[in-house]
């Protein structure tokens, strides 16, 4: 299975890892620690001496609560960054929502956009629609960052997960869009509780169901601390890197093709451990 971008075509027949960059100053990750230029292409080419294969670089903070930023700060923020990773030989893939954003990412030569709105804002589907090849990562979620949690889903999530994103995937598919293009992320912690957000993962056949190449982005999530504070250990967000690894790989196994994470190196090694013994398995 190969999925398309703009200027490649990414083999998905094993599991690929997508890195993290933050260019926010209020990340609930690193804090802001890498919202310069030259801290966030270290950053980069740590990540992919680490075994990332991809780069996903966002200008605004989608943590429950986080406030929207207007267009110019998001720009702001990415463009630079965004400037010097295309030039890494490497995809790279722009977290953002807004149409601005996305135009102007996608004629500097942005291969992938990563939507959490999957292209519900004004403008956006009709905009990627319009690209030749760009690559499109279409995420559930529900409600909205700044209200998803204050008032989450109720009972059985599945359907309507599956359904939106059935729904997206043939909003983009009747406007031309190859299939080939498109991946979907489950949107872990997007407005679900936290039986939720693993009903998602012990049931992540399901979401294949649709055909669809699927990311899984479990990094450092609130759920993963809530399972280890539940089993009497610390869940500080710096003491969640071995359950988000832990994550990352049961998704891989349940069929993820791309796992987004923060912890590139562990999540690359515990990866090889996995597919060391599915070779051996064969």
């Amino acid at each position: 299975m190969l999925w398309q971008t703009t200027r490649f075509s990414i083999d998905l027949s094993s599991p690929k890892v997508m890195g993290i960059l933050n260019m926010t100053p209020d990340s609930f990750f690193d804090g802001g620690l890498h919202n310069s230029v030259r801290s966030a292409m270290a950053l980069a080419e740590q990540m992919l001496k680490d075994g990332a294969h991809i780069l996903d670089v966002g200008g605004e903070s989608t943590r429950p609560g986080a406030p929207v930023i207007p267009l110019e700060q998001e720009l702001t923020r990415v463009v630079p960054v965004l400037r010097e990773l295309l030039k890494l030989g490497v995809p790279v893939s722009i977290d953002t929502y807004k149409r601005g954003v996305m135009q102007t990412a996608l004629d500097l030569g942005a291969d992938i956009i990563n939507d959490i709105w999957a292209l519900r804002q004004p403008g956006t589907l009709e905009l990627v629609a319009s690209h030749p090849h760009c690559g499109i990562c279409l995420m559930h979620m529900h409600r909205d960052p700044q209200t998803m949690q204050v008032q989450p889903m109720a009972g059985d999530i599945l359907p309507d997960v599956i359904a939106f994103l059935r729904a997206r995937c043939s909003a983009l598919t009747d406007l031309g869009v190859s299939p080939s293009r498109v991946i979907l992320d489950p949107g872990i912690g997007f407005g679900k509780t936290v039986p939720q957000n693993f009903s998602l993962l012990a049931r992540q056949s399901e979401v294949l169901t649709l055909g669809y190449p699927l990311l899984a982005g479990w990094s450092r999530k609130s759920a993963l601390g809530h399972v280890i504070d539940a089993a009497g250990h610390s869940a500080e967000l710096h003491e969640r890197m071995v359950a988000s690894v832990s994550a990352a790989v049961l998704a891989v196994d349940r069929g993820a093709q791309v796992v987004r994470v923060h912890d590139v190196k562990e999540t690359a090694q515990a990866i090889s451990v996995w597919q060391a013994v599915k070779a051996a398995s064969v």
